[in-house]
Parts: structure tokens; C-alpha cells; sequence
């Protein structure tokens, strides 16, 4: 009896062991998957009662979430661990999955079986997914490969909180005082690994700008949403205020002389500018655009006047992208966003801006181990041992080997046998891409902004455009 007491208790315990392995195992991928897409066919409304957001911000906020998940804020330049770039790959993967059932008809030649020559429609993947899907998971795995170059490096750190003997040198003097501060060798990097940083560092600039451009195209493309519109005042001197519209439809404009006379001083004036000369572009677009003057658009100055402002009005916002490009998203664009329809461009929009935003802090953390490395033989007074150039070392590697300096595609390596041959043809041949290779030339320190900005940052990480607003 009391054996059979014992066997019976044995394999309870036996059953609640294998349960409990059951519930705690981890789920498989195929679970995965059909639980993320119900909550994107749901509209992330779990109720089911309809009040959910659209299939297109369903998707974004997916693409967003998972990387403020993945990724963070990368307090540290270090190498991702092997189980998150996974999770990564695989979901980023399933959620990219959709745009390759986003197809378009076109035109195509058939020879039928008795040998005459017919054309027919056929499907292919919509063309600006084509050209830039391909592109925007080369820039990912260069930025992924970036930091696994770092597994095997020894040569510098990052000064614990705790660590009270280091407490003055783990002092930063800018506004991202919770980020660790990496720590050198007494005489600073060897000349490899310092060469190898600046030429990743350059690498990543190019990333940051082929995915900003991407996204600033995709935005462009978008449509302004009626309630945008509806918000707007009737005239661009009331979007603008007197000051700013005489200065911009003044007889002689100087975009110089323009910002010499505005307040630059903080992020929030300047995204205050970029708002209120984005909603003047809007108002004459459309005053322009009027049937008659008697519509509530319409407008008593003439076409060309119109015209002439309405241009100078985008010179200030190109101006203001190439010296802020890190400065939040506008009214603007967060309203095409949240009230965006089409799924193929919220996925081309969230996909470059969190490779833009993952680009441009990793660019800042190369940037700290660098300046560490500047200040190494006197951190007491500051003395910089070695001028930091953006493309000197790379340049001088450059120059050795070909004589010839890198452009996007160098980086990219791109290939016929790796991409589609269209894709590489596009970025050679937009005027988008041919202006990087143009501006990467240059020096990068002439790019201005008065802090450094994270997408994931200002978007609050895993919060959806919706909730932001």
C-alpha cells in the first residue's frame, strides 16, 4: 500500500514536471509569428472591436517597438549578443515578409504556342520597394557587421558608475551624463585599431545619410492628411509670423543672412521654424493649386510671386535638414505617419529611420572612444595629442591603394551577383543618392547640431505615433 501510494505521488510530480516544462519552454517560431501578426491584423486593438489603427501604423509601430526592443539605447559600442541579433534577423524578416506581396502590373512579353509574339500583364514586386527594400537590409547588416568587428578588441572599456577612483574622469561634460564613459590605455589606441574606428566611423556616416535621404524621399512621397490641412491658417503670414514672412518674401532673400536673424538656440525653436515654414510650403502649394479666387485657398498675389516664395521656403528647409539632421520629426511628418494608408510606405519610413537613428548613435559612440583617445596622454587640461579627422587616416588608406576615395557603393560592396542590378543602377542614378556621394566628400564637421539625437530617444522608445500625439 504504501509503495503503491509512493508510484502514484511519483508520477504526479512526473505529470506537474512536464507541465511546467510545457509552459515555461520557449515558444516556437511559428507561434511567434501568428501572435505578431494577429496584433497587426487586429490593428493592435485586442478587443477586436474595430477601433484599431491601420494595417500601415500597425506596421511601423511593429518596425519601431521591435527595434527599441533589439536595440535600445547602445549606451556602449560593443558587439551584439548572439541571441538578440537573432531575434533581429528573424522578426525584422517576418515584418519586411510583407512587402514582397506588394506587387504592381506591368507590361511583359510572351511568345504563345503557336509562336506569335503577345504582350500580357504580369506582377512584380512595386518599384520603390524594389530599389530601396534591397538597400535599406545592406545598410542594417553594415551597421550589425560594424559592431561585430569589435569581439576580439581589448583596447578600450567603459568606467563603471561605481568605480570611485574614476569618478572625475567618468564626469561628461555634455547632456548625456548616464552614458558610460569609455576608457584607453595611458598612451591611447594603437595606429590599427585607431584606423580601423575612423574608417567604421565613416562607414557609418555613409549609413546615416543613404537611410536619411531614403526616408526624407519616402515622406515626401506621402500624402498630407485632410485634418493636417484642415489646422492650417488660410494665409503663409500667419503660419509664419510678420517677421519671418517679410524676411522671406522680401524682394532680396539671402538664406544666409535669413538665419543670422533667427533664434537657433535650442531644438525646440528650431523645430518651431522647420513647423511653421513646412506649413507656409503646404498653404501656397495649395493656394496655388486653387481653381478660383473665390475658394477659401485662393489668393490675390500672383502665380509667380507665389512660386518664388513657396521656393524659397524649401531652400530654408534643406538648409535646416543639411545643418540639424538629427533634429525630431515635424508636425508634418508625424502626421503623414499616423494617418499614412499605404503599408508599403510605412514600412520603407520606419525601416530607414530606425537604421538612421541605430547609425547616427553608433556614430556617437565611436566618436567618445575617439575623443577618449584624443585626451589620453593629458586628461588633466584637455591637450588633444592627435587632430581627429573624419577622413584622414581613410583617406591616406585610400590614396595608398587606388587613389581613388570610397563612395556609398564601395562601402555597400555591392556586387551583380549579390543585388538586383536595378537596385544598383538607382542609386547610381538618383540624384538623391548622387547628392550623398557629393555631400560625404566634404568634411562631416560641417554639419551642425547642438546635440546628439536618437530617434529612439525622442520617439520615446517603444511609443507608436499615436500615443505620442
Amino acid at each position: 500500500m504504501i509503495l503503491e501510494t509512493n508510484n502514484n505521488s511519483m508520477a504526479g510530480c512526473k505529470s506537474r514536471l512536464a507541465n511546467d516544462s510545457t509552459v515555461t519552454s520557449p515558444r516556437s517560431d511559428m507561434e511567434l509569428m501568428k501572435e505578431k501578426f494577429s496584433k497587426l491584423l487586429l490593428g493592435e486593438d485586442m478587443s477586436g472591436g474595430g477601433k484599431g489603427v491601420s494595417s500601415a501604423l500597425a506596421l511601423s509601430n511593429a518596425i519601431t517597438n521591435l527595434a527599441a526592443s533589439v536595440f535600445g539605447e547602445m549606451k556602449r559600442l560593443e558587439p551584439m549578443p548572439a541571441e538578440r541579433k537573432a531575434k533581429w534577423r528573424k522578426e525584422i524578416g517576418w515584418l519586411l515578409s510583407v512587402t514582397d506581396h506588394i506587387v504592381e502590373f506591368v507590361p511583359c512579353r510572351q511568345v504563345s504556342k503557336a509562336g506569335t509574339n503577345m504582350e500580357v500583364m504580369v506582377t512584380k514586386q512595386r518599384s520603390d520597394l524594389q530599389m530601396n527594400i534591397p538597400a535599406l537590409r545592406k545598410l542594417d547588416a553594415m551597421l550589425i557587421d560594424c559592431l561585430d568587428g569589435l569581439n576580439d578588441q581589448s583596447e578600450f572599456s567603459y568606467i563603471s558608475k561605481d568605480d570611485e577612483s574614476q569618478e572625475e574622469t567618468n564626469s561628461r561634460k555634455d547632456d548625456k551624463w548616464w552614458i558610460p564613459t569609455p576608457k584607453v590605455p595611458p598612451n591611447g589606441l594603437s595606429d590599427p585599431m585607431r584606423k580601423w574606428l575612423q574608417f567604421q566611423k565613416d562607414s557609418v556616416i555613409q549609413v546615416h545619410k543613404a537611410s536619411m535621404a531614403i526616408n526624407a524621399q519616402v515622406l515626401s512621397e506621402m500624402e498630407i492628411p485632410e485634418s493636417y490641412i484642415e489646422s492650417l491658417p488660410k494665409n503663409g503670414r500667419a503660419s509664419l509670423g510678420d517677421s519671418i514672412y517679410k524676411s522671406i518674401t522680401d524682394e532680396y532673400f539671402d538664406p544666409d543672412y535669413f538665419f543670422t536673424t533667427m533664434d537657433m538656440s535650442s531644438e525646440h525653436k528650431i523645430l518651431d521654424l522647420k513647423d511653421r515654414i513646412e506649413a507656409s510650403v503646404v498653404i501656397w502649394k495649395r493656394k496655388m493649386n486653387a481653381k478660383d479666387g473665390k475658394s477659401s485657398w485662393g489668393s490675390t498675389i500672383s502665380f509667380e510671386k507665389r512660386e518664388m516664395f513657396e521656393e524659397r521656403a524649401e531652400v530654408i528647409l534643406l538648409i535646416l535638414k543639411q545643418r540639424f539632421p538629427g533634429i525630431p520629426q515635424s508636425k508634418l511628418d508625424i502626421s503623414k505617419i499616423q494617418y499614412n494608408k499605404d503599408v508599403g510606405q510605412a514600412i520603407l519610413e520606419s525601416y530607414s529611420r530606425i537604421i538612421e537613428s541605430r547609425a547616427f548613435t553608433i556614430m556617437s559612440r565611436i566618436e567618445d572612444v575617439l575623443q577618449a583617445d584624443a585626451i589620453a596622454p593629458n586628461p588633466s587640461n584637455g591637450e588633444v595629442k592627435r587632430p581627429l579627422s573624419d577622413k584622414e587616416e581613410v583617406g591616406k588608406l585610400n590614396s595608398a591603394e587606388n587613389g581613388t576615395s570610397l563612395t556609398l557603393l564601395d562601402f555597400i560592396g555591392w556586387t551583380p551577383d549579390q543585388e538586383d542590378n536595378n537596385t544598383k543602377k538607382y542609386l547610381k542614378e538618383d540624384p538623391t543618392y548622387k547628392d550623398i556621394n557629393a555631400k560625404i566628400k566634404c568634411n562631416p564637421s560641417s554639419i551642425v547640431t547642438n546635440k546628439r539625437f536618437s530617434y529612439l530617444e525622442n520617439l520615446g522608445m517603444c511609443r507608436s505615433p499615436t500615443a505620442r500625439h
